[in-house]
This record gives C-alpha cells, structure tokens and sequence, in this order.
C-alpha cells in the first residue's frame, strides 16, 4: 500500500472512481438530445400561438407524443446528471447529500407530471 507509483496511482479512475463513467454518460446523453430537440422545435414550433384544440389534436397522434415524452425524460435525466457533477464538485457533507436528493426527487417528480399531462392529452 505505501510503494504506489506515481504511475500505479494515476493508472485509476479518478478520487471517486466514477469520473469517466459520468462524463461518457453526459456525452452520450449530449449527442442523443440534438436530434430530438430538432423533433422537438420542428413538432411544437408550428404549435405555439395555436388554437388549443390544435395542440391537443397534434399531441394526440403517437409520433409527436413520443417525441415530446422522449425529449422531456433525456433532457431532464441530462439535467439532474449534470447538476449531480456540479453539487459534487462544488459542496461538501451533509449539504451534498440533501442536494443530491433534493435535485433528483425534483427531477423525478417533474418526470412523472409531465409525463402524466402527456398521457392525459394523449390518451
């Protein structure tokens, strides 16, 4: 344990062993938003200042559903993943592990409602 190499020491992943891991993860997540954002603006874009019975009717069909419903949960997986890097980097104790629990009960919690307005207007 005391004849580390510098080298033997660098070889790992990091202090928290999961640095890497977390950084592909926001990459991968990065990369699979860009086409649906563009879904996203070309199915709501035409939407915005229309007749609620249009939304409604567009929202309805199960492509943009799912398009809508996809883009919400990635983007706000994307969001508490990236939050989570932040409060680790930037908090310490006890005031870490109340952010972390608090960001990702938000997270989750604005998954479920807008998930379950997306499945009242589409069902």
């Amino acid at each position: 344990m005391g004849y580390l190499t510098d080298r033997k020491r660098a070889v790992g992943l990091g202090a928290s062993r999961t640095g890497t891991q977390q950084h592909w993860w926001m990459t991968v997540s990065s990369y699979g938003l860009i086409p649906l954002i563009i879904l996203f603006i070309f199915i709501i874009g035409p939407l915005l200042g229309a007749p609620h019975d249009a939304v409604i009717a567009k929202l309805s069909q199960p492509f943009p559903a799912v398009v809508v419903g996809l883009t919400y949960v990635a983007g706000l997986l994307h969001f508490k993943n990236g939050s989570r890097m932040t409060i680790e980097d930037y908090t310490h104790g006890y005031t870490r592990q109340i952010l972390l629990v608090a960001v990702a009960a938000l997270c989750y919690a604005m998954m479920a409602a807008g998930l379950f307005a997306l499945a009242r207007i589409a069902l």
